[in-house]
């Protein structure tokens, strides 16, 4: 994955925002004030995801190429490269399973998340 396929995608989902609030290099990608991804556009080498716990240690276990996310809550954030064997396609489901995460579990007030979810049905993101 590059970084043009990684913006496109993230900002294809509903709803998202960018920003780089770190610095000017750093993407950074929202939903409903709440991060669920980033990445530095310059040094394109990892992407940062949030995941469940549990499924974070188990996709660490079991894929070289993801580890806890630098600068990250490392129980919360996993870090994948994007140099190694993971098809895009897997790179892509990790970045909605995140989206959908922090929108499902994050996002305030009730009636935002909601107005939010069915924005997220509608796509056919979520059931």
């Amino acid at each position: 994955m590059d970084v043009l396929t990684f913006r496109d995608y993230c900002l294809s989902l509903p709803a998202a925002e960018e920003s780089t609030p770190f610095d000017e290099t750093t993407l950074v990608y929202k939903i409903g004030g709440k991060m669920f991804a980033c990445a530095d556009m310059a040094a394109f080498a990892t992407v940062a995801v949030k995941c469940d716990p549990d499924e974070a240690v188990a996709l660490r276990e079991r894929y070289p190429e993801i580890g806890p996310a630098y600068h990250f809550d490392k129980r919360h954030w996993n870090g994948i490269r994007t140099d190694g064997d993971l098809p895009d396609t897997f790179i892509r489901a990790q970045i909605l399973n995140s989206y959908l995460l922090v929108l499902r579990r994050s996002v305030a007030p009730k009636a935002l998340r909601d107005e939010l979810l069915a924005c997220a049905r509608e796509a056919g993101l979520t059931e």
